[in-house]
């Protein structure tokens, strides 16, 4: 069997430290027998030849632009058996002006509600909230989330818009306050899969730090989702 080529591609915004944040995965990607290739751009995903002799794709790429080819290319290659996964603003705040990337994900950051506004100082703990992740039932038996228990953190909170195809393995609740404009408690996806054609999806919403990466609920889940969106004997 050959051996599986994963692809970490990393860039974007630097508050979300793509280089130490992917590099805390890519040992483990390593001693799981992967090969691994490292892009600071997303120029790769217009390589077609390159894409389909790879099993998997790991992003960090927060905001930033994406081609119209490049996006297509990257499409292209999940449907034809890519695994696709990433977390936080990597993967589910990359390219806003792209609907095609937007409908390969299945869901958008819309925002991350901060603390009361007498209590902020103007950096980026101003939207660091305790808030628990909570594991759905579905995720109770699915191979990325089983055996995991609920977690709490402190960080923050993703809010995002979404479609009816992902597979919700996690939700986190938003709560209303006085300052919020909305009137009720939101319930959003934290963790989710998504098949799209013959590809696998896994996305993990927390994540902004390391710090964040390496509590031991977040960091398994990803390196489990890793291995789960891997390209399938079925799709070869």
């Amino acid at each position: 069997m050959a051996q599986q080529r994963a692809l970490v591609v990393r860039g974007g915004w630097e508050g979300h430290q793509p280089v130490k944040a992917t590099e805390l995965f890519i040992p483990f990607l390593e001693r799981s027998g992967y090969a691994v290739r490292v892009e600071e751009s997303t120029e790769i995903y217009a390589d077609a030849a390159e894409m389909a002799a790879t099993d998997l794709v790991v992003q960090c790429v927060t905001m930033s632009q994406i081609t119209s080819e490049q996006s297509a290319g990257l499409s292209a290659a999940v449907i034809a058996g890519t695994g696709f996964t990433g977390w936080h603003g990597g993967i589910v705040d990359s390219f806003r002006a792209s609907s095609e990337y937007l409908h390969l994900v299945g869901g958008q950051f819309a925002t991350h509600p901060g603390k009361e506004p007498c209590e902020r100082h103007g950096d980026a703990e101003d939207n660091f909230l305790p808030h628990t992740v909570r594991i759905t039932d579905l995720g109770r038996e699915h191979p990325i989330t089983a055996g995991i228990e609920d977690f709490d953190l402190v960080t923050e909170q993703y809010w995002v818009l979404h479609d009816d195809l992902i597979d919700v393995l996690a939700v986190t609740t938003h709560p209303t306050q006085a300052w919020h404009p909305w009137h009720r408690p939101v319930t959003s996806p934290a963790i989710w899969t998504r098949l799209w054609g013959a590809g696998r999806i896994v996305v993990t919403t927390p994540g902004h730090s390391p710090e964040v990466l390496e509590h031991a609920g977040v960091r398994t889940v990803i390196e489990r989702g890793m291995v789960w969106a891997t390209r399938t004997a079925s799709a070869s």
